[in-house]
Parts: structure tokens; sequence; C-alpha cells
């Protein structure tokens, strides 16, 4: 498995594949700046676009994932913590990463690039669309709906059947009770508009 951003999101990525014994055989990054990354072999700045091993976007910025995603043409790999509660009806796409503690109940469709972070919940019938970010501790309850590139921050709760809109940041710890619509910022309890995201 190669990793794609040298970061703090690609040491919690890097441990989660050495949980499941899949060796790391290398970290790029675009900073040609950068040196080193741990122990792992850093091969600075990807050169080709068309490469055939099992790579994974580790940057935590939802909108970057997806630029990078839409321009190399690489196989996708999968992190998924072996300490996380994974439901055998749920879907898991591409590139996606489950951190510890994550919970993920019957049913939960998630997309491309996804990340679960540490300690969060997803109940049943979830949809989780491409390059979404759930941070650590939040919960989604049954029947939520997120759409792509939203950023549930930490501790934050979203009740039952809500929608939340395309490239949404939902503050940390607010409580989501209504509908959210697309590239919004909402924050608080409950959580209400505060910006529109342009």
């Amino acid at each position: 498995m190669y990793l794609y951003g040298a970061s703090g999101h690609a040491k919690v990525i890097a441990e989660t594949l050495k949980e499941n014994g899949i060796e790391i055989e290398g970290v790029y990054d675009d900073d040609a700046s950068l040196q080193s990354f741990g122990n792992y072999p850093f091969l600075g700045v990807l050169n080709t676009s068309n490469k055939q091993q099992e790579f994974i976007i580790s940057i935590g910025k939802n909108i970057n994932r997806k630029k990078i995603a839409s321009h190399l043409q690489v196989s996708w790999g999968k992190a998924i913590s072996k300490y996380a509660n994974i439901s055998d009806s749920a879907s898991i796409g591409n590139g996606t990463v489950v951190m510890k503690g994550v919970n993920i109940n019957a049913d939960v469709n998630t997309g491309n690039h996804v990340i679960l972070n540490t300690n969060c919940s997803i109940d049943h019938d979830c949809i989780i669309e491409d390059f979404v970010h759930i941070a650590p501790g939040s919960t989604l309850c049954g029947n939520v709906f997120v759409g792509e590139g939203t950023l549930i921050g930490a501790g934050s709760t979203v009740i039952p059947g809500i929608k939340i809109g395309k490239w949404c940041m939902i503050g940390a710890g607010s409580v989501v009770t209504k509908d959210v619509p697309d590239n919004v910022t909402v924050f608080g309890v409950p959580a209400k508009i505060i910006r529109r995201i342009v």
C-alpha cells in the first residue's frame, strides 16, 4: 500500500494498516521540501499518475482528497481498523478509512475516500457520500444522509432522518435537528446556519 500525503492523518492510517499486517511501500507528498516520514520510505513528489499499486489519500481536508482522486489513475485501497465494529450488511467505498472504535450498523452505505474517524458511530441505513469526514466521537443516528465533501465536526450528533447537503461544515459539538442545505456552516445546540461557504 502507498500513501499520498505525509500528514498527521497519515500516521493514523499507517497504524491502521499495520494492525492488519498491510505493509506501507512508501509515502508521497507534494511538498518537495520534506525529507522523511517516520520509519516509512519517503518517495517525494508523485511524478506519474498511472501506478498499479493500491493507494490511500492520507490527507484530512476533504476538497484536497477530491482534487487528488480526480487526477490520479491508480487502484484505491482501504484502511479498516480491526478494532472497528462493522455490520456485515454495511458497504464501504474505495479509498475510505475506518479508525479504531468506529461502529457501523446495518445497511450503512459509505462512499469513496471517506474518513470515519476514531470512535464515531454510524447507525442503520445512513448514506455517506464521497469525500465526507465524520470526525472523532460524532454520532449519526439512523437514516441520516450526508452529502459529498461534508465535515461532521468532532462530538456532533445528527438525529434520525436528517439530510445534510454537500460541502457543509458541521461545527464541533453541534446537534443537528433539521435538514441542512448545500454549502453552509452550521453550529450549536440545536445547530443553526451561521454562514454560507463560497
